[in-house]
């Protein structure tokens, strides 16, 4: 294995949650002036696998505009908004704060400046809005499927390889059982950190749904039979199948993302369920371009198998309280119109961070295989909106009490049902 030059830091934030990760807790909104102008302005990141190349893109900015950024991870143990209520409540709030789509709807109205007059809002339809005040500025878009890697496929079937070919479950099945009697024993890696497994692929249970919305409710309210959900079954039915095919089988809940990653890059497997911003850790090895995201195979009468589920990923509001002055928040402002029309703003998002962008007017041509997979999905019209409603320990309760032992096969369909059932009877609904 080769592995690229990658700090200890890196690595240790890539094993963790895709959402929220261990760091320390510092300085605010109202924080002490930095090295440069005088003005010093914090965010808070919410999306893990870039806190190293926020941190560079800081001393960057800093060098450029004079003005001083700290960027701040989440915290493993609580929720984002959790921690930002915190921070209001001790009157000392981000300048900045990434957060979730279902998290700008509950705090816009009181902690969010209204960003409708910025230059950017032209370029984007992807901004959330809430009682007619733009709130929130759309950090990137993604998405997430099944990862391939082309080439490993290829070099044991000899045929050029055609994710359409594979929208079924009969026909990846036979692709996988072909990989097999090929020498690739095992072809599938499934990622067990529970928010992948509750956050992104149990979600599709609720996304893929003719109304996720009622669909959700109904669950909230006990009157969901999930047993009898064709959507539940199609989408259990592949997971059983990526379970039988995996390479972890056996101890799958213990397998290590860094080490799953590096076997797909690779080639030693040749699938495994995730989203572009697995590029990450994946181009620390040596990989090959050939790769790209498939949706998840399903035998299903709708076309929800030749979708991808995206969209607008993470937001970032601007604190609207006292605790920020004037100053720091058009320092905010600023840093938010550098991201959108500033070249070197630009390649952060697309060169150092690998996202695709939620603006039309930034060149995407620098992505990567995965992202330039979900750009063309994108473009095509052909994704399924995330579902941003979810109760806010859907993730860990679902994810790591329920889907990481159903991983494991400690846990039956019959048992994974009535967990997932008990659990909506007592979870707290989020208001939208």
């Amino acid at each position: 294995m080769k592995k690229k030059l990658l700090s200890l830091a890196v690595v240790a934030a890539m094993s963790a949650s895709l959402v929220a990760c261990g760091g320390s807790d510092g300085a605010s909104g109202s924080s002490s002036n930095g090295s440069g102008s005088g003005t010093s302005i914090t965010i808070l990141n919410s999306k893990t696998e870039i806190q190293t190349q926020f941190e560079e893109m800081a001393e960057q900015y800093e060098e450029a505009t004079g003005v001083h950024v700290e960027v701040y991870n989440a915290d493993t143990d609580t929720t984002v908004a959790s921690q930002v209520a915190t921070k209001y409540a001790s009157n000392d709030p981000y300048t900045l704060t990434m957060v979730d789509a279902k998290d700008i709807y509950s705090l816009a109205d009181d902690y969010a400046y209204d960003l409708s007059n910025e230059d950017w809002v032209g370029h984007t339809t992807l901004g959330i809005t809430v009682n007619d005040k733009l709130a929130g500025f759309p950090f990137c878009v993604e998405a997430r499927g099944i990862i391939y890697n082309a080439d490993a496929i290829e070099a044991i079937t000899g045929e050029k390889f055609d994710p359409a070919s594979v929208a079924t479950l009969d026909d990846f099945k036979a692709l996988l059982d072909k990989l097999v009697a090929g020498g690739m024993e095992k072809p599938v890696g499934v990622l067990s950190e529970y928010w992948s497994l509750g956050a992104h692929y149990f979600a599709e249970v609720y996304e893929q749904q003719p109304d996720p919305d009622a669909f959700v409710n109904s669950l909230l309210a006990g009157e969901e039979d999930l047993a009898s959900n064709q959507k539940f079954n199609e989408l259990m039915d592949t997971f059983d199948t990526l379970i039988a095919y995996n390479y972890a089988k056996g101890s799958a809940a213990n397998a290590d993302r860094e080490e799953t990653s590096m076997m797909l890059a690779e080639g030693q497997i040749a699938f495994m369920f995730g989203g572009n911003w697995d590029w990450s850790v994946l181009n620390q090895y040596d990989y090959t371009e050939n790769m790209g995201i498939m949706p998840v195979p399903e035998n299903t009468s709708d076309d929800t198998n030749t979708k991808l589920v995206g969209g607008g990923s993470k937001y970032i509001f601007v604190d609207s309280s006292d605790a920020t002055s004037d100053e720091q928040r058009q320092a905010a402002l600023d840093f938010l119109n550098w991201l959108v029309n500033d070249a070197e703003g630009n390649a952060f998002l697309t060169e150092q961070c690998a996202l695709v962008p939620a603006f039309d007017n930034i060149d995407a041509s620098a992505l990567d295989p995965l992202s330039l997979s979900v750009k063309s999905y994108a473009d095509a019209g052909k994704l399924i909106p995330n579902y941003n409603y979810l109760p806010d320990d859907h993730m860990t309760v679902v994810g790591q009490e329920i889907m990481q032992k159903y991983l494991d096969e400690a846990m039956t369909r019959p048992e994974l049902v009535t967990a997932v059932q008990d659990y909506f009877k007592t979870a707290t609904p989020i208001a939208h």
